[in-house]
């Protein structure tokens, strides 16, 4: 396994896959492969054959992103606002301000462990004593981890730091080491490391004892002889539960490396193995995105990618997953003092929003930039924003097991 030491440094913006290129890349590669996922969800891959044979493009009318991805923009979000300076305060209060003061209809918030941290917190709890559940070593958090990757491209050790920060409300244990191999991870592609480098650097961030640690392992091993060779080393059988976090990271870990690093076979891979398929390839599209850019990703499976429709996250609703990554990717330049790419007009802050900002609902909106957009795949530049405002989506219900 090449060590973390060979991660090149991240790409300067005028390569030939710069970071705005890769940013785009993991993050609509990971909305691409929770919608791919998204109808296997829970399935055995004997299921999956009996039902469509072997899966190879989007399998409903309309695909969409589901907890995976809305999760993944509000953490997004939140990082492009505070950047390194993130605390678990900031965390808190956005989950506050964001999901757990707004009223929500049957079951919105997603799976267990985010329900847990809900209920914590509506208790008045705070971190890291919201984390304290029965579901704290859940795949939540690696399902939202890519956002920190790409902030902190080149990385990992920092991207893992404040994945960390971020899952201390809602996490634990090893739901946090999944969230940090999965940042780490994708930090490491945000540099053009190798598929190894990818995974050595996952593996870098996380206890070596762990359970994560041993997965990724298992994983690893049984990669080069393909999906099913990876999903019999590392699924619990027997396990009622589709999302524990050591899993789901190093069944993503394991379709990434078999596929070694191809997009569409990363994520399709994924997806064939069943489980918990929406987290699994959107973590496996978040990698191979994040190490190929955004051009890797097949037009037809980005072109049907819209902007969050808010079905789990109300306060997401608008947000496209190529404005979050325009935002970190413009956040983690001035991090750097470097300057923005040419064909970016730099806007105000994040946090030159107002505080006190309503979205038409009356609620609390997440913090937007003025030049903030509302981003189609393929576009070269993102059209106007519908007026800035936060619209609610329909009321549908998390489908995840254990969720």
């Amino acid at each position: 396994m090449a060590s973390t030491a060979c991660i090149p440094p991240a790409p300067a913006p005028g390569d030939a896959v710069g970071l705005r290129e890769r940013a785009r890349g993991a993050l609509l590669g990971l909305a691409v492969g929770d919608a791919l996922g998204a109808p296997a969800e829970n399935m055995k891959p004997s299921e999956i054959r009996a039902r469509w044979g072997r899966i190879t493009g989007y399998v409903v009318q309309k695909p969409a992103g589901t907890d995976d991805t809305e999760y993944a923009i509000f953490s997004g979000l939140l990082l492009a606002r505070y950047g390194s300076a993130l605390t678990p305060a900031h965390v808190e209060t956005a989950w506050h301000e964001w999901i757990a003061d707004r009223e929500e209809g049957p079951f919105r918030g997603a799976g267990f462990s985010e329900r847990g941290t809900l209920e914590n917190l509506r208790r008045g709890l705070a971190a890291p004593i919201s984390a304290q559940h029965r579901h704290a070593w859940s795949d939540g958090l690696a399902m939202r981890a890519a956002p920190h990757g790409v902030f902190a491209a080149g990385r990992p050790a920092e991207a893992a730091r404040l994945v960390a920060i971020d899952g201390s409300v809602s996490h634990d244990s090893e739901g946090i080491h999944g969230g940090q191999a999965v940042a780490a991870g994708v930090a490491a592609a945000m540099a053009g490391a190798s598929t190894d480098a990818v995974v050595a650097s996952a593996l870098a961030v996380v206890p070596e004892d762990s359970w994560t640690a041993r997965c990724l392992r298992r994983a690893m091993t049984a990669a080069h002889l393909g999906e099913r060779a990876v999903r019999s080393a590392v699924v619990i059988g027997g396990y009622p539960w589709t999302d524990l976090a050591p899993e789901a990271v190093a069944l993503a870990f394991g379709a990434y490396a078999a596929a070694d690093g191809d997009f569409t076979d990363a994520v399709l891979t994924a997806v064939n193995m069943g489980r918990d398929a929406d987290t699994t390839a959107a973590v496996a599209g978040a990698l191979a995105g994040a190490a190929r850019g955004v051009a890797a990703i097949p037009a037809e499976w980005a072109s049907a990618i819209g902007p969050a429709r808010g079905s789990c996250l109300p306060a997401m609703a608008g947000h496209h997953v190529l404005e979050v990554a325009d935002l970190l990717t413009r956040a983690a330049g001035e991090v750097r003092h470097e300057a923005p790419p040419p064909d970016h007009t730099p806007g105000p802050r994040a946090d030159a929003v107002p505080e006190d900002a309503t979205a038409p609902d009356g609620g609390r909106r997440p913090p937007r930039t003025a030049g903030q957009t509302s981003v189609h795949a393929g576009a070269s530049e993102p059209p106007p924003a519908r007026n800035g405002t936060l619209a609610t989506g329909p009321g549908d219900t998390a489908t995840k097991a254990g969720a």
